[in-house]
């Protein structure tokens, strides 16, 4: 959080059995600058219980989130983080703009793995000075889409091709007006996960048993000809992490309450997630008091409190975080449908 000094740090997870080093992509681009660096981009993956292995700073006298005290020999630093560079983007969306706080919620709620993109300190400066619109260095979209789609009375409405004997590697040509298009699948793009699962091993054969084994409903990972060919110049798999997610059909809710005479009118209680982690569930949700107007449902799991993800809280301290403020509270929750969904998709 922020300290009195003004200066936010948090420390990310690194896993450092997470394979081979691979270079940071750089965008060639006519910047106006003499001696103007490109932003470079990184995508870290870590183990649950180790760190990305650098921390984020806010400092006084100084613009921007700064990466600082980047770890000897931790992933940060094997993947070419150095001290001093300024975040632009997390997970394809520009953040220079956004609260430090927020900023680091976002590389939060990314779990184990994130894509940042950074600019070295002299050039954002530099860029700065020069009132540089900081977006405009950045390619417009680098995520990958993932795409859930109901099967119609003619199919799923795509098919797939791909290089004969050549394993995963399949593109798709959508049907216009089909279910595939309707739920956000570009003309052409390329297939990376099927149900949460890649496909980089599957056969032709296989990938079409896997299809008819999903029944009525598919969930796809996909990615347009140019994030395919961003990714792959960096040599890494891109996965659902970093996906856009705005197609889906889940989406998270937030729900905004003030405390009346007899309180919020729900209940909140500790069980199992279907992941088979532990997690905190919204249920007895009172008839005509503030989480039934709000749109609580019973069933609902709660993801934050007060726009801050309750993720390694045990019960008592999210009850705390609830009551932090005496007579109002902002919740984010999923209902039932949603959670299994993005947990089946990892």
């Amino acid at each position: 959080g922020l300290k009195g000094d003004k200066k936010s740090i948090i420390k990310f997870e690194f896993n450092p059995k997470d394979g081979i080093d691979n270079p940071a992509l750089s965008l060639a681009e006519d910047t106006d600058g003499e001696g103007m660096g490109e932003p470079r981009f990184y995508l870290l993956s870590k183990g649950s219980m180790e760190t990305f292995g650098f921390c984020l700073h806010e400092e006084l006298g100084c613009q921007g989130h700064v990466i600082r005290q980047v770890e000897l020999g931790g992933l940060a630093q094997r993947r070419g983080l150095q001290d001093g560079d300024r975040l632009l983007q997390v997970n394809g969306h520009f953040v220079d703009h956004m609260d430090h706080r927020r900023v680091v919620q976002k590389i939060k709620a990314s779990g184990n793995q994130v894509l940042l993109a950074v600019l070295d300190g002299d050039s954002y400066e530099a860029a700065k000075a020069l009132g540089r619109d900081l977006s405009q260095m950045l390619p417009a979209d680098i995520r990958p889409r993932l795409c859930h789609i109901m099967r119609d009375k003619s199919g799923f409405g795509f098919n797939v091709s791909g290089p004969e004997g050549v394993k995963g590697t399949f593109q798709l040509s959508v049907r216009q007006d089909g279910p595939a298009e309707r739920a956000g699948v570009p003309q052409g793009s390329w297939l990376l996960e099927l149900n949460g699962t890649s496909v980089r091993s599957y056969s032709h054969t296989q990938l079409t048993q896997k299809l008819k084994q999903s029944g009525n409903k598919v969930t796809l990972l996909v990615a347009s000809s140019a994030v395919e060919e961003f990714y792959r110049l960096q040599g890494l798999r891109v996965t659902a992490t970093v996906a856009d997610t705005s197609w889906l059909p889940f989406k998270v809710r937030e729900l905004h309450m003030l405390k009346g005479p007899a309180g919020y009118g729900f209940l909140l209680k500790e069980d199992d997630c279907s992941s088979g982690a532990t997690g905190q569930f919204l249920w007895d949700v009172d008839a005509g008091l503030p989480a039934e107007q709000a749109g609580m449902k019973e069933g609902d799991r709660l993801l934050a409190v007060n726009g801050e993800s309750i993720e390694g809280l045990d019960h008592q301290q999210t009850v705390l975080r609830i009551r932090a403020h005496d007579d109002q509270v902002t919740l984010l929750v999923i209902d039932p449908a949603g959670d299994e969904f993005y947990q089946s998709v990892g």
